[in-house]
């Protein structure tokens, strides 16, 4: 009997108190940070990317105090692959250190104004220091999507070599997509034991897609941060990576679900940047229901229309009424105002709602559904005696005479 070979594990090395910081204009004070690093540990977050000790000792200090914190999180520290940065993750009790540095040609001219030889003696000298120091060292190989493979291979084993435990494939300007970053992580894992980590940038909206690509061909880790914050478009979302991988390539990441809503709120509190109406995941509306096909579809069986179940995420279903809603949503709303709508009265409702919301790009509310009802119901009586003239009998029907 054939036996399936296991799914890799993927560990999820979450960088929204580093490169989420990161964002234009987003600054966490430290009573945020620590309440950011609890509820991603809280959730089962694995690794957390916590800082840039480089920055001076109000960071690092910050960073000290959440690994005072004693989380069940490995903690890492992001540092440029120089001696000064080194010099100031000291002190600071993390398990590893993301030393990072550019590894295309362009950035290696234009940026450091060095060579590859350059850049090969930095990684095998820096990465031996910061093993001498305790640290465990990830290479954070800066605008690796641009870098000639033959040369990132050569780095692996330069960095292995050294005593690198893992290398990070930073796509830094985000112009991947998908079918590239697989062929790629799938050449790095057929020359390298290390660990590979997949950082992806949003650039084009694919941050989400690469980083499940990159585990598809072989990458070990990835990074993410809630809410997708990050530089220019943002990184991979945690959210969105946690449950793709789940449900699109049956990778459990071993993450609380439920948790997310909370911390994208807090998130969204601490970093000042709002979370859209239909981010997915996570969004107000991801889970709102207006077309009618949709809310038939719903009321007979949600899995008609759900892709994702809300109650992973501790949410539900909603169903609004609106512009392309039918008559049975539109029944639903008035009785849960107590009140059973007569057939004739749904299609003349239904066009005064449709009304409604076009000019006030909202769904109605209570009150205002009551207030059409009311007026329907006065035009209703008003109309009777015409119907009276005209039919002869009491016709409860006055529908005609109200459209015309």
């Amino acid at each position: 009997m054939n036996q399936q070979t296991p799914k890799p594990a993927v560990i999820i090395d979450d960088t929204t108190l580093r490169d989420g910081e990161q964002s234009a204009g987003v600054a966490f004070t430290a009573e945020e940070k620590l309440a950011i690093a609890r509820q991603l540990a809280a959730v089962g977050v694995p690794e957390l990317e916590i800082g840039i000790p480089a920055m001076g000792a109000e960071e690092r200090e910050v960073m000290q105090a959440i690994a005072g914190l004693h989380l069940p999180s490995r903690l890492l520290a992001w540092c440029r692959l120089f001696d000064a940065d080194l010099d100031a993750v000291c002190g600071i009790d993390v398990h590893m250190v993301d030393l990072s540095i550019p590894v295309s040609d362009q950035q290696i001219r234009h940026k450091l104004g060095r060579d590859r030889g350059w850049v090969e003696s930095q990684i095998t000298r820096l990465v031996r220091a910061a093993r001498e120091l305790g640290y465990e060292v990830c290479l954070g190989c800066e605008d690796a999507s641009r870098a000639d493979m033959d040369f990132l291979c050569h780095l692996a084993d330069v960095a292995a070599a050294a005593g690198a435990r893992r290398l990070r494939f930073a796509d830094t300007v985000g112009i991947l997509e998908p079918f590239t970053v697989l062929e790629r992580i799938q050449r790095l894992r057929a020359h390298s034991d290390l660990e590979l980590e997949m950082h992806a940038h949003d650039d084009f909206g694919l941050a989400t897609a690469n980083t499940l690509a990159a585990v598809r061909g072989g990458a070990t880790h990835i990074n993410t941060t809630v809410n997708g914050l990050g530089e220019r478009a943002g990184n991979a979302a945690l959210e969105e990576c946690v449950l793709g991988l789940k449900h699109l390539c049956g990778i459990d990441t071993g993450i609380n679900s439920r948790g997310v809503p909370e911390l994208s709120a807090l998130v969204e509190r601490a970093s000042g940047r709002a979370v859209g109406w239909q981010k997915s995941i996570v969004g107000e509306g991801v889970f709102t229901h207006e077309a009618g096909i949709h809310v038939d579809g719903l009321m007979k069986d949600r899995r008609n229309y759900q892709g994702l179940d809300p109650d992973e995420l501790g949410r539900q279903h909603r169903l609004v009424l609106g512009k392309h809603s039918g008559k049975h949503m539109l029944e639903r709303s008035y009785q849960e105002l107590g009140i059973e709508l007569q057939g004739w009265q749904a299609p003349v409702l239904l066009q005064q709602v449709r009304q409604l919301v076009t000019h006030q790009k909202r769904s109605p509310s209570g009150a205002e559904l009551l207030a059409l009802y009311q007026n329907l119901q006065a035009l209703a009586l008003d109309a009777v005696p015409l119907n009276l003239d005209r039919q002869g009998e009491g016709s409860p029907c006055p529908l005609q005479s109200l459209a015309s």
